[in-house]
């Protein structure tokens, strides 16, 4: 090992040239972020095939369907535990270390994926009660992995390329889309192979061929896939300097820690300087100094998110309703229940293709040189033109000769939505925050966007039913332009150290 040139080790953290090691935690940080995403986003995928499996009357000349109420139950209540799990782990994070919990969060993953697609009964009552259940528990594990994974990213990267690693850790949430959707175009192929259903032009109550119960199951108990082949990676992590040496005061263990991750020799005292040079004044959460300093970067992290999380799960989890009502997918009558999930697999795979993954990776390569604020301004700025553009002239886009250029404008959405807010608001709250208080602010703010989700989620359909598609977007489009006013309540972090960001640098004032 090299002698460290430093007599500091956040200093050496702050301008270490990038390394394998930092590759390898944006990789096993963002594994959890594939997981995340395709557990959240599969569902949308698959509520169809459930409703037409369990919810199909016997004599109807239509397929079944999830009642409204079941629906939004299914697709949002892994919002709740996520939203849940965001503010406890993110406390938890910061009580215990980020590593102590960092594995028990895939554990609770691997476990609810599984048991997601084993929910079981004699009734579609108890089915949907048991997935339910699985689910808020996947999504309590899946709320650990935003304030953990952005803060550690956050704590291991130097300040010149802080912003696109953490940023490369959250695009793998478009892969993890991108992901649900080819698992369930293949699955979906595979059984409607084997399991053809050519008597449904005749008879409809033939549409859902026995083996579709067993589509929806592989789907999602296959989320367990990336999450177990993580956990061992993640219990070999050590855990941060920044918190070792700034919050658990342990010199000696973040000396020994970092010397592997920067492949210098490292001695405790260089940790103790660090101490030195970092403010003691050890304010709490929402006391007058934190409201004082952070109060107005707290509120305007969780209302971003929260405004911003409203508009891109109303868009997500209902894009199938969306392509429905615009005519570019096919009638339910016209197909059997697996050729129907193969039809919605294929536009959200094609929406994810041309938009969703492009956004992340365009925010990793541009993040550090047009900094995280004009990012953001620019994503809702266009998110609000791109809803404006597709709800006023709305009918003119449900004709089929225009059915094309709706796509188009609806895919720039999430590309503006993903290079843009989705990944600033992620980002900004693991850089801007004291160390002690780093991950629950996280939790915070994340939190505040899954408020924002079940809003999307619970109210996205009542909303289309009671004002129609058109005004609905228009809506959207309002508030990705709320999104941009409180955008100016977040500094800029841009090239700067953590503790310069979050103030622990400053002298303490007497």
């Amino acid at each position: 090992m090299a002698k460290q040139e430093h007599s500091s080790i956040l200093e050496a953290l702050d301008v270490k040239k990038v390394t394998w090691y930092h590759v390898t935690t944006v990789i096993i940080s963002g594994m959890g972020f594939f997981t995340d995403s395709y557990d959240l986003f599969v569902i949308s995928l698959v509520t169809k095939l459930l409703g037409r499996i369990y919810y199909h009357h016997p004599g109807s000349s239509s397929p079944g369907s999830l009642p409204d109420g079941i629906s939004a139950a299914v697709s949002g209540v892994a919002f709740a535990g996520t939203f849940i799990g965001q503010i406890f782990f993110g406390c938890l994070g910061d009580k215990l270390g980020r590593k102590r919990v960092y594995g028990l969060t895939l554990v609770i993953m691997t476990v609810c994926s599984i048991c997601s697609g084993l929910s079981l009964g004699s009734d579609p009552k108890t089915v949907m009660v048991t997935l339910c259940f699985f689910r808020f528990w996947l999504g309590f594990g899946i709320g650990g992995d935003y304030p953990l994974s952005a803060t550690i990213m956050s704590e291991y990267a130097n300040k010149s390329t802080r912003g696109a690693f953490i940023a490369a850790v959250f695009a793998m949430q478009g892969f993890g889309i991108l992901a649900a959707g080819c698992v369930s175009l293949l699955v979906s192929a595979i059984f409607n192979h084997q399991f053809p259903s050519p008597a449904y032009m005749v008879d409809p109550a033939a549409s859902t061929v026995p083996q579709a119960d067993y589509v929806w199951r592989i789907i999602l108990m296959l989320g367990a896939v990336p999450a177990l082949l993580t956990y061992y990676w993640r219990a070999k992590m050590p855990e941060t300097a920044r918190y070792t040496s700034l919050v658990a005061k342990n010199p000696e263990k973040a000396a020994t820690d970092m010397s592997k991750v920067l492949d210098v020799d490292i001695e405790a005292g260089f940790a103790k300087n660090d101490q030195a040079r970092v403010s003691s004044d050890e304010f709490g959460l929402f006391s007058k100094k934190f409201l004082r300093r952070h109060g107005l970067h707290l509120l305007g992290t969780a209302t971003t998110w929260f405004l911003l999380d409203i508009a891109f799960y109303s868009q997500n989890l209902f894009q199938k309703d969306i392509f429905t009502t615009i005519g570019w997918l096919p009638s339910a009558k016209t197909m059997n229940a697996i050729q129907e999930l193969y039809q919605i697999a294929k536009a959200q795979t094609l929406i994810a293709l041309c938009g969703t993954v492009p956004g992340y990776w365009f925010t990793v390569g541009l993040i550090d040189w047009m900094g995280r604020f004009k990012i953001q301004v620019l994503g809702f700025s266009f998110m609000t033109a791109c809803l404006i553009g597709l709800g006023i002239p709305y009918h003119h886009w449900t004709l089929p000769h225009n059915r094309i250029g709706f796509v188009v404008l609806y895919s720039l959405t999430f590309f503006f939505c993903n290079f843009g807010p989705n990944a600033t608001t992620f980002i900004v709250p693991a850089e801007i925050f004291p160390a002690r208080l780093r991950a629950t602010c996280h939790g915070i703010s994340a939190a505040s966007g899954k408020a924002g989700a079940m809003v999307g989620s619970f109210g996205f359909a009542a909303l289309v039913k009671a004002v129609g598609m058109k005004k609905t977007l228009l809506i959207m489009a309002g508030i990705s332009f709320l999104g941009l006013l409180f955008s100016f309540l977040v500094p800029e972090p841009n090239g700067k150290s953590l503790e310069e960001l979050s103030g622990e640098a400053e002298p303490e004032k007497i």
